[in-house]
C-alpha cells in the first residue's frame, strides 16, 4: 500500500557529509507543497544528491541540527 503523505522538496545547498562513516548527507531544501511551502528546512539523506534535485520527504516539521566543521 503506497502512502502519499510525502512533500516534495528541491535541494538548494549540499552542506556536507555526515553520520559515523560519512554515508549521510546533510542538505538544504525548499518545500515545494504541503503546509510548510516555501519554507527552506536542513535534513540528512542517504544517497547521490546534487543541488536542483526534487526529492520527497515523509516528515517536514522535523529539522536536523546543523553541521559543525572541525
Amino acid at each position: 500500500m503506497i502512502d502519499d503523505s510525502g512533500a516534495a522538496a528541491e535541494v538548494i545547498e549540499v552542506v556536507g557529509r555526515t553520520g559515523m562513516h560519512g554515508e549521510s548527507t546533510q542538505i538544504k531544501c525548499r518545500l515545494l507543497d504541503g503546509d510548510n511551502k516555501g519554507r527552506i528546512i536542513t535534513r540528512n539523506c542517504r544517497g547521490p544528491v546534487k543541488i536542483s534535485d526534487v526529492i520527497v520527504l515523509l516528515g517536514t516539521d522535523r529539522e536536523v541540527r546543523r553541521l559543525v566543521k572541525r
